[in-house]
């Protein structure tokens, strides 16, 4: 059945613009209304320009791989039902992106992803997108439990605390991120029992059609999926320490890499909406980077920087991109 042209025409023109108009206006308050935002901005203003500028500068070229990386990892798992060019991938996770920023956990990034595919693949790319958000929760689950491990045993003492939690909450901590991560992994590598278990229950057999494209994933795609993954949470650590540094955070980077693992996997066992994650982040980032450095408002404003660069600065490309999107295809007679 054809789409009314006139729906067409205020899907294209009138929507779509409305849309994207909406998500500057979101990212604008949100940044508006941040704590401590003119002392965050007055560090980040002077750090390009000081001693340790080419640190910055080297944080900023990082978003191109940290998003780059993203795309080609969305290529190798949307390849299955459609293959789709660099560029495309691209834009596909950047509107994932902005329509991240209003939903829990950022559950809209696949809905954002789906538009650029074909109308008759884009359900059975929701599965594909969150095998790939698997891959880099695997990731950060992973060097997160390594993280809490160089805290117990070489940061905490026995009567310490971190974010609140004693050495004893600290360690439950770490054995239920360990046992998480070993059922992730378990997961990953057999998504083809979820096919099978979701085919005995007759009430759900009506989505193995959008799921079944999971089985077609061997070994050696998995394993380059997670080694993607490793390569971009690499990125975001490097930029994590190159900001410390820039904004006269002395945190020794051999230490630095197992802090930002903890605060990632906080973060990621945090409920949040995206928008709201820079308030998060400030709150677990001080509480953790002050057990070695007091230098506060220079962790909230890499905190703050962090959050400019890698979510930002996307979902404004992602907004952008979202204009060209065409929701529907034209039919021919």
């Amino acid at each position: 059945m054809r789409l009314n042209k006139n729906i067409k025409i205020i899907l294209k023109y009138f929507v779509a613009p409305l849309l994207a108009g909406w998500l500057f206006y979101s990212l604008y308050t949100q940044v508006k209304n941040q704590p401590h935002l003119s002392e965050s901005l007055q560090l980040i203003r002077d750090a390009p320009f000081g001693k340790h500028g080419w640190k910055f500068w080297t944080a900023v070229v990082l978003v191109a791989f940290n998003w780059g990386l993203e795309a080609v990892k969305w290529q190798y798992l949307a390849a299955p039902i459609e293959k789709i060019g660099l560029f495309k991938a691209l834009k596909s996770v950047l509107s994932g992106v902005t329509l991240s920023l209003n939903t829990p956990n950022r559950i809209g990034e696949y809905g954002g992803r789906i538009l650029y595919l074909k109308e008759g693949t884009r359900l059975k790319a929701i599965s594909l997108s969150i095998a790939g958000s698997i891959s880099q929760l695997i990731v950060t689950m992973i060097m997160g439990c390594l993280g809490l491990a160089y805290l117990l045993f070489f940061a905490l003492q026995p009567d310490g605390s971190l974010m609140g939690l004693s050495y004893f909450w600290i360690e439950v901590l770490f054995i239920i991120s360990v046992t998480i991560a070993f059922l992730l992994i378990l997961f990953f590598f057999r998504m083809a029992w979820l096919i099978r278990l979701v085919e005995m229950i007759p009430q759900a057999r009506r989505l193995v059609p959008y799921i079944e494209v999971l089985g077609h994933f061997d070994t050696k795609i998995l394993l380059r999926l997670l080694l993607i993954s490793f390569f971009r949470y690499s990125v975001f650590v490097i930029q994590y320490i190159l900001l410390w540094q820039a904004l006269q955070i002395s945190i020794p980077w051999n230490i630095g890499i197992w802090l930002v693992s903890v605060l990632f996997l906080v973060m990621a066992a945090v409920p949040s909406f995206a928008i709201a994650d820079l308030g998060i982040r400030g709150q677990f980032s001080v509480a953790l980077l002050g057990l070695f450095s007091e230098n506060t408002i220079g962790i909230i404003g890499a905190t703050f920087g962090i959050w400019i660069l890698n979510l930002f600065l996307p979902a404004v490309a992602g907004s952008v991109a979202i204009l060209s999107v065409k929701f529907f295809k034209d039919n021919k007679d």
